[in-house]
C-alpha cells in the first residue's frame, strides 16, 4: 500500500459523551450492558464476534504475545476462556500468570480493556463447558496439539478422522486432561468510547488496593476506584 494512503486512513468518531455515572459503580454491570449492545450490533452486522477478545501474555523472559480467543463466561470473579494447557499461551501463563484482554468493538466505536491475574478454573467448570461444545469442536480439542509444529495439514486432518472414528458423533467425548479454562481476575477494567477530534473518553476502574489516587471524575465503591484517563 502507498505509505501516504496508509497515513491518511482514519475515521471520524462521533459517539456521545461517556460519563462515569452512566457506567455506574460496578464495572461488571457496565461490561454486561456494553456486551449486550455489542451482541445486538453483531446481529446487525456492525460487530463480527462480540465475545472475541485479544489475549496478551508475556513469558518468563518478558517476551509478549497476543492472539484472539473467545470469552465463554464472566462474573464478579473475572473473565473466562478455554485453551489447550500445552499451548504457547498456557506455557506463558504458567510462568507469568498475568494477562491483558481487549474487546475491539470497532463497529460501535468502543473498546474494553482488562488487566489482571490469571488462574486455571475448576476442573468441573471446564468439563461442564467442554460437554456443551459441538461434537466436532470436542474432537478438535483432542486432535490439535496446539502450538506444536505440524509436518503438513494432512497429519492434522488424519488425526481428527481417527479420533472421530474412535468417538463417533452421538457418543461421549471425554474431557482431555490437557484442556481447560482460565479466569482473568481484573485489577483494572477500562471502557473506551470514540469521540470527535480524537478526544476519546476513557473511564478506568481500578481495584482500590492496586491503584490509589483519583482525578476529578474519581469515585470509589465496592472495591473500585473510578478514574478518567486522557485519550
Amino acid at each position: 500500500m502507498d505509505p501516504d494512503r496508509l497515513a491518511a486512513l482514519r475515521r471520524r468518531y462521533d459517539r456521545p459523551p461517556l460519563l462515569p455515572s452512566a457506567l455506574g459503580p460496578d464495572p461488571f454491570t457496565a461490561f454486561e450492558g456494553w456486551l449486550a449492545e455489542a451482541v445486538a450490533s453483531a446481529d446487525e452486522g456492525l460487530v463480527s464476534e462480540a465475545n472475541a477478545m485479544v489475549l496478551a501474555t508475556a513469558d518468563a523472559s518478558g517476551v509478549p504475545s497476543a492472539r484472539t480467543v473467545l470469552l465463554k463466561a464472566y462474573d464478579a470473579r473475572g473473565f473466562v476462556f478455554h485453551t489447550n494447557y500445552t499451548s504457547a499461551k498456557a506455557h506463558a501463563l504458567d510462568a507469568n500468570p498475568r494477562a491483558s484482554l481487549l474487546f475491539p468493538w470497532h463497529g460501535i466505536d468502543r473498546q474494553v480493556r482488562v488487566d489482571g491475574t490469571v488462574a486455571r478454573i475448576d476442573a468441573d467448570e471446564s468439563a461442564a463447558y467442554f460437554r456443551s461444545r459441538p461434537w466436532a469442536s470436542r474432537i478438535g480439542a483432542w486432535a490439535s496439539r496446539q502450538s506444536s509444529v505440524l509436518p503438513d495439514r494432512a497429519s492434522l486432518d488424519d488425526r481428527f478422522a481417527a479420533l472421530a472414528e474412535r468417538w463417533p458423533e452421538g457418543t461421549d467425548v471425554p474431557v482431555p486432561d490437557f484442556w481447560g479454562g482460565y479466569r482473568v481476575a481484573p485489577l483494572r477494567i477500562e471502557f473506551w468510547q470514540g469521540r470527535p477530534d480524537r478526544l476519546h473518553d476513557r473511564i478506568r476502574y481500578a481495584r482500590t488496593e492496586a491503584v490509589r489516587g483519583a482525578g476529578a471524575d474519581a469515585d470509589a465503591d465496592a472495591g473500585w476506584t473510578i478514574e478518567r484517563l486522557a485519550p
